[in-house]
Parts: C-alpha cells; sequence; structure tokens
C-alpha cells in the first residue's frame, strides 16, 4: 500500500475511496490455506472468480463455496450458498469482506495466474 502513510481514519477512508483499480485488485486478498501457503511459498493471494473459499469470521463462519463475483469498488466478494433474507422474503447475494475468508481451492483454467504465481515463486 505506497503512498498510505497517515494514521487519521478520514484520510485512510479517503484513499481507499480514491484507489486506482489496479491497487483495489491487491486490497482484495484473502489468505491461503496451511497447504497453499507451503505449495505457493506466500501467505495471501487476490480472490478472483472461480476460487474456493472458507468463511472464517462471522455468522457464516465454517462455510466453503465457490466465489461468484469480486466487487472491486466496494472491496467486496460474494461466495455461493451465502444469502441474506430480504423483508418481502426473497434470498439477496450476501457481500463479505475477503480478510474474512481463507482461499481453500485456487481457479486453475487462469494460464496467466499460473504464470505470475510460477513467476513469484521462481524471484523467491
Amino acid at each position: 500500500m505506497r503512498g498510505h502513510y497517515s494514521k487519521q481514519p478520514r484520510k485512510q477512508r479517503k484513499w481507499l475511496a480514491d484507489a486506482p483499480l489496479h491497487s483495489r485488485h491487491k486490497m482484495v486478498s484473502a489468505a491461503l490455506s496451511k497447504e497453499m501457503k507451503k505449495k505457493y511459498n506466500r501467505n495471501s493471494l487476490p480472490v478472483r472468480k472461480g476460487d474456493t473459499v472458507k468463511v472464517m469470521r462471522g455468522g457464516m463462519s465454517g462455510h466453503s463455496g465457490e466465489v461468484l463475483s469480486v466487487d472491486t469498488s466496494r472491496y467486496k466478494i460474494y461466495v455461493q450458498g451465502i444469502t441474506a433474507k430480504k423483508a418481502d422474503g426473497t434470498e439477496v447475494e450476501r457481500p463479505i469482506h475477503p480478510s474474512n475468508v481463507m482461499i481453500t481451492v485456487l481457479y486453475e483454467d487462469d494460464k496467466e495466474r499460473r504464470e505470475i504465481l510460477a513467476r513469484k515463486m521462481e524471484a523467491e
């Protein structure tokens, strides 16, 4: 998080609100499971559609599901099976902050992501 040095909450909120897309993608990151940490030699990765995650905090903790979408403008992810009931009884997807989930399975069909991981593993 380059250029983000203030302790003031208002400046931290402003920095998040004004962040460019390339840094927003990085901020929508989640921790990796123990096995994946050893395999990829890193603690966290940006969450992407298709990843399987396990919810670690909140009322739905312990629930696992596939990531349906990633909302970089709100810094939230939507996980399959996690819904909220509206007043009229309809079910809607409930957004979750990525810091509250752990990635258990990576989406493997993405060639670019595999190349990035391979390159980062070589560098270390």
